[in-house]
């Protein structure tokens, strides 16, 4: 089977806040599922933590628009200045990856959150970056809008939670994943468990197709045959 196939049959899973892995972040999580218009979130923290995981379950869940670096500043822009936002919540992620002029449109978004934050057009502001806002490299003007409201910072899994959530997957599909396999995840693969998950149901598929068993010969193969999915 190629890895088109393979990828086909393997699709990352959706990211919602129910398969969100809290570890240490309760308080984050707490803040999201009470979150209402008028409201703004700045979550930052390292690579892996599950900032767009959480800006996409919550775009997700509320029917929303979602935003990063591959976004066209036009279409920000163009939101910011409608004369009315029809939606409850706007998502941005690593606005600290953002253009000049994509971070004026933030900007622009921001004093148009504030407008309206205390009228019946509230809507809700959710940005993510890698530094607080006290250390996040965007235009001044917009850094300090970073920290009007709440601002949490996610903290990275454990590698003792980490391996819980790989071993309820392959419970969850029947697989037995040997302690060589398990470590070598740990240690050499992305820290995102919506990635790890996808590996572990794409290992199943490629351990299937090609009738053996899920080891670390297995899993390099899998690897060298292609870019997973994102």
């Amino acid at each position: 089977m190629n890895q088109q196939l393979i990828l086909d049959i393997s699709p990352t899973p959706a990211q919602t806040l129910e398969n969100f892995v809290v570890g240490a972040n309760q308080e984050v999580l707490n803040a999201l599922e009470a979150c209402a218009p008028g409201r703004a979130i700045y979550l930052y923290g390292p690579p892996g933590a599950g900032r767009t995981h959480l800006l996409k379950a919550m775009a997700l869940q509320w029917k929303a628009p979602f935003f990063d670096a591959t976004s066209r500043p036009l279409e920000i822009k163009r939101l910011a200045e409608t004369e009315h936002i029809n939606t409850l919540l706007v998502a941005i992620d690593d606005v600290d990856k953002f253009s000049t002029s994509a971070q004026a449109a933030v900007f622009a978004l921001y004093n148009r959150w504030r407008e309206v934050a205390a009228t019946g057009r509230a809507f809700a502001l959710l940005l993510s970056g890698r530094e607080p806002p006290i250390g996040v490299k965007v235009r001044e003007d917009l850094r300090t809008r970073l920290g009007w409201d709440l601002v949490f910072r996610l903290s990275l899994l454990s590698d003792e939670q980490r391996a819980e959530v790989m071993e309820r997957r392959a419970d969850q599909r029947n697989l037995h994943l040997t302690p060589e396999v398990m470590n070598w995840v740990l240690n050499h693969y992305e820290r995102d468990m919506s990635r790890v998950i996808a590996l572990i149901d794409a290992l199943d598929h490629y351990s299937l197709t090609r009738k053996r068993h899920i080891t670390l010969p297995l899993l390099r193969d899998l690897l060298a045959e292609g870019k997973l999915p994102t």
